[in-house]
């Protein structure tokens, strides 16, 4: 999974750790079996910071995108159920694409476990993901969600 633009990456290694941490969560997602360390030792070694398919990947904050990866699925549940209550009923989490699923629950993992990183950072960060990715509407999406979990949990 690769951005839709051929623009250059701004940003420097922790913008990396969380696009990358996003990618691992979707890549989890998707498992049929999803292991956690298997996926973060992947990225790792084989992703962040390297060429494939002759797109170079940036060095990422491993250490953050390793927490980011491992605490959103350690706490799925709860961070599933706090992003629940901003959906409406007639377009639940699983109706939700798994990509705006993975932007969404590693914000959220963040606003929750990162009382280091200020909310407006965890906001743009996430938002910039989505932009990598989507159009206006899904970006406004995650934007608005984030801003109300982050009033709800950081108040």
């Amino acid at each position: 999974m690769t951005d839709k633009s051929n623009k250059p990456k701004k940003g420097g290694p922790r913008s990396a750790a969380r696009l990358g941490a996003v990618q691992a969560l979707y890549q989890l997602d998707m498992a049929e079996k999803p292991n956690v360390k298997i996926v973060i030792n992947e990225f790792s070694n084989h992703r962040l910071g390297k060429e494939i398919e002759g797109d170079q990947y940036a060095n990422a904050d491993i250490t953050l995108f390793s927490d980011i990866v491992d605490g959103a699925f350690e706490r799925l549940e709860d961070i599933d159920t706090n992003i629940k209550k901003y959906l409406t009923p007639d377009w639940p989490l699983d109706r939700v694409e798994k990509l705006l699923r993975a932007i969404l629950r590693a914000g959220c993992y963040e606003i929750i476990a990162r009382p280091d990183v200020p909310t407006p950072v965890i906001i743009n960060e996430y938002v910039d993901v989505a932009h990598a990715f989507y159009d206006r509407i899904e970006t406004s999406f995650v934007n608005g969600i984030l801003d109300k979990l982050a009033r709800e949990l950081r108040s």
